[in-house]
């Protein structure tokens, strides 16, 4: 519980990271898609806070997902979708098909008493393939020798060892209760992996540059 408690912690510490640098670095992003990802990130810290301190008329369990979650989705659908692979459509369709999975997750599945795992599952699944597609037009790119550069390397990382690292424990996290052994080890990665993905999210503004995307 220690253990767990301090990986917790220490996730909510790396948000706030994430967010502070984004602030500080703000003019190395202004006027271009990626001031909006700080925004994002913000937004994230202060779910958080209020998650943590403030006071809110709802269930906790309701305010992760059915605001906070779909915000972080929709996000990053935009993100890859409209400004990385340039392609609105793309990210239109697969906005409509996430909210989409609210209606299944509310007639036919249980809900996690933590997580709704059904809709957190499919919106993971959506994202996985933003992700392998914002691979290929990275290992395509004329850039490719100056990843280090590239904000969305950073993000693509980082997005792909959390969210897609731990789709097989949400989509399995029934299951996986019977067997607490490799339970725990999964959940524990879980907060792992969110701590790494938001230090990487403050290094693409550490390390990115304004003219690669």
């Amino acid at each position: 519980m220690i253990f767990q408690e301090f990986l917790i912690n220490s996730m909510v510490f790396a948000e706030g990271i994430a967010a502070l640098t984004s602030i500080f670095l703000y003019k190395k992003t202004k006027n271009t898609p990626y001031q909006f990802f700080s925004y994002y990130l913000i937004f994230i810290f202060i779910s958080e806070m209020l998650s943590r301190f403030g006071y809110l008329p709802f269930p906790k369990i309701s305010y992760y997902n059915n605001f906070v979650i779909p915000v972080e989705f929709i996000m990053l659908y935009w993100l890859y979708a409209w400004k990385s692979l340039n392609n609105r459509n793309l990210f239109f369709i697969f906005a409509a098909l996430y909210l989409l999975s609210f209606i299944p997750n509310e007639l036919y599945f249980t809900k996690n008493k933590v997580i709704y795992s059904f809709n957190y599952t499919f919106g993971s699944f959506l994202l996985m393939f933003l992700v392998i597609m914002e691979y290929y037009k990275q290992i395509n790119s004329d850039n490719i020798l100056n990843f280090s550069k590239n904000r969305m390397f950073y993000i693509n990382l980082g997005v792909t060892l959390f969210y897609i690292g731990t789709l097989p424990f949400w989509a399995f996290y029934f299951p996986l209760l019977e067997h607490m052994e490799i339970y725990e080890i999964y959940r524990d990665y879980f907060w792992i992996s969110g701590i790494i993905m938001y230090l990487l999210f403050a290094s693409s503004f550490i390390w990115g540059k304004r003219n690669y995307s």
